[in-house]
């Protein structure tokens, strides 16, 4: 029995329709017909109950349907894997984000999944403090991050994706019950430091001054996005974040407060562009389209 007809006789297993069945292989419900007819002869008897009604499997049909099914989808699976090997895009792609952040671009990474079924993501999370080092030293392929990022060894891929930028304070500093300030504000505040970020990268949140001049006072260096939250929950500094933040850390010791004249921070997708390989673009392809209007 050859391929085709062996998908014939799955698909028509299935749709129990000579029509749809035809439709669905895009042949005519005569090609269909035939190649039923000339299995059953190969054989020695019918595959198919047929009435004028309905189309069923016979006691046979159901036996050899069980026997094809499995090792069909197999042989299927088998030559996917072997053309996503040729293809490169078979293997495993390392995505680094910051923390629950993953769940902003779920759409990206379910279309680059279906798109593409012998891929692995592995993920990996990236601290605000060191956006890039996890990056630079070859631990990701891949990471999500916002703009700018102007390391000349890096490809950028910004995306649609923005957000609000919040001052993020402990629940008894003196900004926690106001309904918005603005970065002129800043100048009273002491603001946490990162211990390896471009300055270009950390003043998109914590500038070091405000738009009349005045420096913002940097506190305590921090590692870690946990150090971060400990460090603003007890007081010791500040640190402007994304809206979603507010979402994912509504701690009590902690306040949210809206800077009115920040900019919108954009989201982009970093790749160093040496080790560009056709996994990665076909992620950058995905994460693309993703983001197109739908039809």
């Amino acid at each position: 029995m050859e391929m085709r007809e062996i998908e014939i006789f799955l698909t028509l297993a299935e749709e129990l329709h000579f029509s749809r069945t035809a439709e669905r292989l895009g042949i005519s419900p005569a090609r269909v017909s035939q190649s039923i007819k000339k299995q059953e002869r190969r054989i020695g008897a019918p595959l198919f109950d047929r009435t004028t009604r309905a189309v069923r499997l016979s006691p046979l049909g159901e036996q050899l349907h069980q026997a094809l099914r499995d090792g069909h989808r197999q042989i299927m699976q088998g030559i996917a894997t072997a053309q996503a090997t040729a293809e490169g895009t078979a293997g495993t792609l390392t995505l680094g984000t910051l923390g629950p952040y993953s769940t902003q671009i779920k759409n990206v990474l379910d279309l680059f999944l279906a798109r593409h079924p012998q891929a692995r993501l592995q993920h990996r999370e990236i601290q605000p403090a060191s956006p890039l080092d996890l990056l630079q030293s070859g631990e990701l392929d891949v990471a999500y991050l916002w703009l700018p990022v102007r390391e000349p060894e890096l490809t950028v891929r910004a995306t649609p994706r923005t957000s609000e930028v919040l001052l993020m304070v402990s629940a008894d500093h003196p900004f926690a019950e106001r309904g918005t300030i603005c970065l002129e504000d800043l100048g009273d505040c002491t603001v946490v430091e990162g211990r390896s970020i471009p300055s270009y990268m950390e003043e998109v949140f914590n500038p070091r001054h405000t738009p009349s001049g005045r420096p913002v006072r940097r506190g305590p260096k921090v590692t870690t996005w946990q150090e971060t939250l400990s460090v603003v929950s007890s007081g010791q500094a500040t640190a402007a974040v994304t809206a979603e933040v507010a979402d994912f850390y509504s701690w009590p010791g902690l306040a949210f407060v809206p800077i009115r004249d920040a900019p919108l921070c954009q989201w982009c997708f970093v790749w160093r562009t040496s080790s560009e390989t056709p996994l990665i673009r076909a992620f950058a392809s995905a994460a693309v389209d993703a983001h197109q209007p739908a039809k």
